[in-house]
């Protein structure tokens, strides 16, 4: 069955799109922990991230390093913290999440309030650095 993000791959469900490859898509997440949260998922439909194919898992991670260094670049923060959790949407994924404390970085937090237009304020200054 496919989730969410397939979805969104397909562009069947919209999101705030930072970068995009033949593999592999980064995009805002709807409920932030903090202004420029991200993720960065493989196209492909795979649960768990461990279960990618070495390549993938690979090219995964650099995607997510290029995506990170243009977040920090916009949003002034001292890190970007990442996380892979896997239990929220079976598609592997990794958050970036950009910290200027351990916790930022809580999953308990409540969401940041952004409007759309903010969402896409952030992407579009992101997507300048890439």
């Amino acid at each position: 069955m496919p989730s969410i993000f397939s979805k969104i791959v397909r562009g069947e469900i919209p999101c705030y799109k930072i970068a995009e490859t033949d593999d592999f898509l980064a995009f805002l997440d709807i409920r932030p922990l903090t202004k420029g949260h991200s993720l960065v998922i493989p196209k492909e439909e795979v649960d768990d991230i461990f279960d990618l194919r070495d390549d993938l898992y690979v090219g995964l991670h650099l995607f997510a390093r290029e995506v990170s260094r243009a977040i920090k670049a916009a949003i002034p923060c001292k890190r970007i913290g990442t996380a892979v959790i896997g239990l929220e949407v079976p598609h592997a994924h990794i958050h970036l999440v950009p910290i200027n404390g351990m916790g930022d970085l809580n999953f308990s937090n409540q969401p940041v309030k952004l409007t759309s237009e903010e969402m896409e304020q952030i992407a579009g200054e992101v997507k300048q650095y890439l």
